[in-house]
């Protein structure tokens, strides 16, 4: 059973905060959401507002900074830097929890469909970023932080993107 009944990102502070059952803000993460600003249009690279859910969650068990390509693991960071590997330009680490749009017309459906845009709650490789709105589109964490939300939230768990 989690211990978020759900979640609030806040653009405009760059923060996520996990609510309780009583609604009491109990965690408070610092975040960062697209450098490009807010929207839902598909091709737009912007953070989507609204009532999502938590989808999919991928990257139980897997190393702090274990890279995904596809929601796939590649393998540790520096282990693929070490290696010389081709990595892609917004390094995806740690966990993703993959969010669904549940507004019809706001963030589901056709051109403005939160999931089929691939927007994630995940960790990142440029945690110095952390704070400001650097992402294309996602809600990037620090990995210690994406690893301590993914197990306090179940599948379904509600998130909310307001500015």
């Amino acid at each position: 059973m989690s211990q978020i009944s759900y979640i609030i990102v806040n653009i405009g502070q760059q923060r996520l905060f996990g609510v309780d059952q009583n609604g009491n803000k109990f965690i408070d993460y610092p975040v960062s959401t697209s450098k490009f600003g807010v929207g839902n249009q598909n091709g737009s690279f912007k953070t989507p507002l609204g009532e999502h859910s938590i989808a999919q969650k991928i990257g139980d068990g897997c190393e702090i900074n274990e890279v995904f390509v596809g929601r796939q693991s590649l393998g540790v960071l520096n282990d693929l830097i070490n290696a010389k590997k081709e990595l892609p330009d917004d390094i995806i680490t740690s966990r993703i929890m993959w969010l669904q749009g549940e507004e019809l017309g706001v963030n589901k459906g056709k051109e403005i469909d939160s999931y089929s845009r691939y927007i994630y709650i995940h960790g990142t490789a440029e945690e110095n970023k952390i704070g400001q709105p650097a992402s294309h589109g996602c809600v990037r964490m620090r990995n210690k932080d994406v690893i301590e939300l993914f197990n306090l939230v179940d599948k379904g768990c509600k998130v909310l993107i307001q500015q």
